[in-house]
């Protein structure tokens, strides 16, 4: 039987052996993953535990925040303020910055996330994850403050997300491939299940919500439509269409077998450049996806050379098989 190697494990030899991490990002990534464990347990439980349902609260994007919504952001929160690595943290959660409280020791790091993302599926039992990106404090900075986390997707250090399925998977990146690790419920720990993942250059799958189709921009309304004419068509080939409306549930789908998520511009909201957040969702999202051979753009641009100007900056986000990417752009 191979060898298990646990993520700490792995952690240690990107760390140790290949000096691709220093320890102080190493602890941060491990207490992140330690949370999504927590997160896992409290999603599991569902209605056993009471925490289904909304809380009857509105986020700083006016959306109605869930029970599980205020819990994982909490418990991301509890579970890395103290450790003495980060700075700050940011959420989609949250109006404004986290910084440290003085009775902790302040680390060289900063911490944004979606704490519960695809949360309109919770109390339907579909998969929903956490997102989270790790990104330096500036350096002579002295304090923290919003304009520290408005950096380029580029400048991120790691980034991964954590699915709650069938299993739980956490995908992380530190900047050499894409690692998938599966909890272990028996031994309470991640367990390194596949390495340097990569997403096929091709596919015959595309994820979109249909019922936008009337307000898309004629660049996508094109590519879809050239989807849907099939074998006798100008693509020549089939397709499918799949959406879960979880954004972590749909890459970590392209994450295994391929394909292209696209949640693009409209015309309802014209001056919003899209309905994602570019700091929580589309820039981690887009760097997993290229360490495994895909590609990420807002129609126009590479996502991760976005330089942010807000916090909640909202963005178009085109991502998965590289070569679908790259037409969907050209079309633009």
């Amino acid at each position: 039987m191979a060898k298990r190697i646990s993520l700490t494990r792995y952690l240690v030899e990107q760390q140790r052996v290949d000096g691709l991490i220093p320890g102080q990002l190493r602890l941060l990534l491990e207490v992140v993953a330690r949370a999504c464990k927590s997160i896992s347990h409290a999603v599991n439980k569902g209605a056993l535990g009471g925490v289904l349902g909304s809380a009857e609260s509105e986020n700083v994007q006016g959306e109605v925040q869930k029970k599980l919504d205020i819990i994982a952001n909490e418990v991301l929160i509890e579970a890395n303020e103290w450790g003495g690595h980060l700075a700050g943290m940011a959420s989609e959660e949250m109006d404004g910055i986290y910084v440290v409280p003085n009775r902790y020791p302040q680390g060289e790091y900063l911490l944004l996330f979606d704490p519960l993302d695809g949360s309109s599926n919770i109390d339907v039992n579909v998969s929903i994850g956490t997102i989270f990106s790790v990104l330096k404090m500036p350096e002579d900075d002295r304090g923290v403050d919003a304009g520290d986390f408005l950096q380029k997707g580029s400048q991120q250090v790691a980034a991964g997300y954590c699915v709650y399925g069938p299993q739980t998977t956490l995908v992380l990146t530190v900047g050499d491939g894409v690692a998938m690790f599966t909890l272990d419920r028996e031994q309470g720990s991640f367990v390194l299940t596949q390495e340097k993942v990569r997403i096929p250059a091709d596919t015959k799958e595309f994820a979109i919500n249909m019922s936008n189709m009337r307000h898309w921009d004629e660049p996508v309304k094109r590519y879809i439509d050239e989807c849907l004419q099939g074998k006798e068509g100008p693509r020549g080939k089939d397709f499918n269409m799949r959406w879960i409306a979880s954004m972590v549930a749909d890459v970590h789908r392209i994450m295994t077998r391929g394909g292209i998520f696209m949640y693009p511009w409209d015309k309802r909201e014209p001056n919003k450049p899209g309905k994602l957040r570019l700091m929580y969702e589309a820039n981690p999202m887009a760097w997993l996806v290229e360490q495994a051979g895909g590609a990420a753009t807002n129609g126009k641009q590479r996502i991760l050379d976005i330089e942010p100007t807000q916090l909640h900056e909202r963005v178009s986000v085109i991502l998965g098989s590289k070569n679908e990417v790259e037409r969907v752009t050209s079309y633009h």
